[in-house]
């Protein structure tokens, strides 16, 4: 039974993600694309988080460290630069 409602619900984050994909390359404005990549990282470490589940393994946790770390510190880095155009302040 359970493996019954991982597998839906991974059809469920495979229809989410290319949701995000999508607003992702014809967002309106670059806040929509931020939001949309942010949010397809963290579908992403969803996703392999339930393909451990399913394969009943640990073997992809530090994937979901590094991608989790990666994903914040884009996140961090895109809104810096639409603020204040620059991503590193020069002292």
């Amino acid at each position: 039974m359970l493996e019954v409602v991982l597998t839906t619900v991974l059809i469920i984050m495979s229809i989410s993600m290319f949701i995000c994909f999508i607003r992702t390359i014809i967002g309106p404005s670059m806040s929509d694309r931020i939001v949309a990549l942010d949010s397809f990282g963290m579908n992403l470490i969803g996703f392999i988080g339930i393909v451990m589940m399913l394969q009943n393994s640990v073997a992809y946790s530090e994937v979901l460290l590094v991608l989790g770390i990666l994903a914040f510190i884009g996140s961090v880095a895109l809104s810096k630069f639409l603020e204040k155009g620059d991503v590193f302040d020069r002292g």
